[in-house]
Formats: structure tokens, sequence, C-alpha cells
């Protein structure tokens, strides 16, 4: 009895200690992963400045800038920002780094990874809300609505289209199988509207017509994404498509923007209200900020996009007395967060897949140049729907739907995961993310600067004419 006893309290007794030592050994990680966060962000900062500075200074978007910048600093050359979705522990140097500078433990450092590779991805995801909160603030929505027809045509042609042709053309060229064809085809469909909104911005064409159309657009087809891949996500898992899910997404992204739009307008003068009697620092830009994230919480558990709330919740703001005051003090916010988002957006793109020296590469270079062809083509298509806009610059408007970005990943990474790709497939998927991510950014620079060098072009011409018609007076 008494050994019984004796094993029963010591039983007892490891119940209680091990939690104890499993919280002594977050506490002591701590320092550690705050550490590992913060050597972290200095290099994500550094590649995104030099890349932006090197950029600027040859006439490219700063965006490409810090897409190469991640690149760069991540599992595809310096391995300094690693992921566990592209890598592991092994092949970080950032470990190797605090191991040797701030005396990281061997048994510890996986769960250092872990943690701090979270943390990472959860500010760069902090980074694209703010991001499309930013460009909501900069849109204006009675021109949105203006262009909303044809943004609906061209979101509706630039998820169609690229769906329907990769799809048939990987079965019948390729001879995929059905399932897989379709999630490819699926992935075809995305566009990333924090990359293509960041080039708009900075070639400050992002208020012009066009931009409006490629911003509602984007936003469209952010809505119709999501529902396309719930449908093959759907597809994937049990075979059939479950009709109820599809028709819960149509439904709520609807009521969700419709309803947004009209109580956010009732809302604004309450909160112009609210924010005049505050007198603490901060007091515009937190609430601003409070009702940007509580719109973006309420898009994520309604199983729609996050940034689709910080649009909106932008949208919203950008009607009110204080947009201007709002979005200067954004700004700097945006400075800090956005980088993050694109310096790892491309540290977990590794294109080691393509590298023709590596035979199993081959095959998935051959099924990614086609997938590259349809993924562009598809977009440009988008472009010349547009109807009843004589002085459209159709082709920017295409190009401006090409990058797949973080939202081609997410297919990518969603169907290796579901086991349905096969390596090739999945290796001609992110060759085809990759190079419409990095294609976009230069060709808008050239689509937007012919048009405005033709611009300035009919502008002389004019002054000209009203010249010569002068002096012949």
């Amino acid at each position: 009895m008494a050994l019984v006893d004796t094993i029963t309290i010591t039983s007892l007794n490891l119940c209680e200690i091990i939690p104890l030592l499993a919280t002594a050994t977050e506490a002591e990680n701590a320092p550690m992963v705050l550490s590992g966060v913060l050597a972290s962000l200095v290099v994500i900062y550094l590649a995104s400045t030099i890349g932006a500075e090197i950029c600027v200074r040859i006439n490219l978007p700063p965006v490409l800038g810090q897409l190469l910048g991640g690149l760069v600093v991540g599992i595809s050359a310096f391995h300094l920002l690693v992921f566990p979705e592209g890598g592991d522990i092994s092949d970080s140097l950032m470990m190797n780094f605090l191991e040797v500078t701030a005396g990281l433990s061997p048994n510890d450092a996986t769960a250092i990874f872990q943690v701090d590779s979270e943390v990472i991805s959860t500010l760069a995801e902090i980074g694209v809300v703010i991001l499309l909160f930013e460009i909501g603030l900069e849109s204006d929505l009675q021109e949105l609505l203006k262009v909303g027809p044809q943004a609906a045509i061209v979101a509706v042609v630039g998820v169609v289209t690229p769906f329907v042709a990769g799809t048939l053309g990987l079965i019948f060229l390729f001879g995929v199988p059905t399932i897989a064809a379709i999630f490819a085809g699926a992935a075809l469909t995305a566009t990333s509207i924090g990359i293509t909104a960041k080039v708009l911005a900075e070639l400050q064409y992002l208020n012009s017509k066009e931009g409006q159309i490629i911003i509602g657009a984007a936003v469209l087809d952010d809505i119709l994404g999501i529902i396309v891949l719930a449908v093959v996500a759907s597809l994937a898992k049990t075979g059939e498509v479950e009709l109820t899910n599809v028709l819960y997404l149509i439904v709520s992204a609807v009521v969700f923007l419709v309803g947004a739009v009209f109580l956010g307008r009732l809302f604004n003068p309450y909160f112009v209200k609210i924010v005049s009697e505050l007198k603490t620092r901060g007091q515009l830009l937190i609430p601003a900020l409070i009702f940007a994230f509580v719109l973006a919480y309420i898009a994520t558990i309604i199983k729609l996009e996050a940034i689709l709330g910080a649009f909106t919740a932008g949208l919203i703001l950008a009607e009110t007395q204080k947009c201007r005051e709002l979005k200067d003090q954004v700004i700097p916010i945006a400075d800090i967060l956005v980088p993050v988002f694109f310096v790892v957006v491309s540290a977990k793109t590794n294109i080691g897949v393509l590298n023709p020296l590596i035979p199993e590469n081959r095959e998935g270079l051959i099924m990614a140049s086609f997938l590259i062809v349809v993924a562009i083509l598809g977009k440009l298509v988008s472009g010349f729907a547009v109807f009843g806009q004589p002085d459209t610059n159709r082709l920017a408007i295409g190009v401006g739907m090409i990058p797949r970005g973080e939202v081609g990943l997410v297919f990518a990474g969603i169907g290796s995961a579901s086991g349905i790709l096969s390596s090739a497939l999945d290796a001609a998927i992110i060759v085809m993310v990759i190079v419409t991510t990095f294609l976009a950014p230069p060709l808008l620079s050239v689509v937007f600067g012919s048009n405005q060098v033709a611009a300035e072009a009919k502008v002389r011409e004019s002054a000209k004419v009203s010249a010569e018609v002068k002096e012949a007076n």
C-alpha cells in the first residue's frame, strides 16, 4: 500500500510539475523569441529599403525592389528568412545567428523557429490589412460605383477565361487528372490586389479611371477567388461540391459589402463627432484602426478575407471630412508594416523550381510555360472586355490584373497539402505565381508610362495648334 501511495503521489506531483516546467520554459524562451523577431525585422527592413532604392533609381516601382529583396534574404538565396512552409530549421541562418550571438540552445531552437515564423507571418498579414485600408482611403466610392459594371465584367472575364483555358489545357494537352486540373485552373483565377494597388499608388494612377476599374475588379476578383477556392477545396476533399457552402459565401460577400457601405455612411457623422471630442494622442488614428480591424475581423469570421474588410473600412472613412488628415497619419504605419508583407511573400517563394538542370523540374517548367501564357492572356482579355469607355487604357487594366502574388501561393499551398497535385504541377503553379508577380510591376510602369507620354504629346500638340491659331489671328 505504501508503495502504491508513493507511486500515486509521485504521479500526481508529476502531473502538476510538467505544466509548471512547460510554463517556465516558455518564460525563459520569451527573450529569445523577441531577439529572433527583432533580428528578422532588421533583415526585412534592410532588404526592403535596399531593393526599393535600387529600383527607384532605375525607374522601376519600389514594390518590385521589396519583392526582389525578399527573394535575396529568403529560401531562394541567403536563407536569412525561412518559414516552415518552404523549409525547416536546418535551412535557417537566422537560428544559427541566434545560437552564436544570443546563446540559443539547440534544444529550444525548433520552438523558437516556429514562434518567430508565426509572429513575422502575422505581422505580414497585418501589413496587407493596413495596405488595403490605406488603398480604401485613397479610393473614391462614387467613382468605384460609376465603374462598377465595367469592374464586374473585368472580374468575371478575368476569372472564367484563365480557369476554363487552364483546366482544359492541362487535361487535354498534359493528361492531368480532372480534379488536379480544376485546382490548378482555380489558381489561375487569383489577382493580388495588394501588389497591383501598391504599384498604382506609386505611379499616382490609383484614382484614374483605369485604376478604379482595376481596384474594383480586383476586389470582386478576390471574392470570386474565395468562392472558387471553396468549391475546388470541397471537390478535392469529398469529390463533390457543397452547394450550400458556395451559396453561403456568395450571400455573405454581397451582404457584407452592401451592408458595410450602407451602415458606414450612417456611422460617418458619429465617427467624426467622437474623434472630435477625444483629447488624447491618436484621437483620429486609433478609432479609425479600431473600425478597420472590426470590419476585417467580421470579414474573417464569415469566411471572407480580412483585406476585404479593411478596404471597405477605408472606402467608408474616405467620405468623412477627416479623410486627408487620416491618410497622413496612416502612411507612417503603412511604412512600418507593409514592407514586411512584400518581403515575406517573396521570402517564402523558392525560385529553385525554375532550375532546368534539375531533371524533376523540367516537366513542371513545361507545364509552367503553358500556365504562364494562360495566366497573362486570360487577364489581358479581361481588360479588353471593358465597354462604354472610349478613352480607357484597356491594356493597362488587363496588366493590372496579372499578378497572383500571395493569393496564388495560398491556392498552391492548399492544393499541395491536399495531396491532389503532383510535384510537377505544384512546381508549375509556383513558377506561374513567381513570374506573374514579378512581371506585373514593370509592365504596369510601361503601359501607364506610355499612356502618360501619349497624353503629354496630345497636350503639346493641342498647345501648338492653339498657338498657331492665335498667331494667325
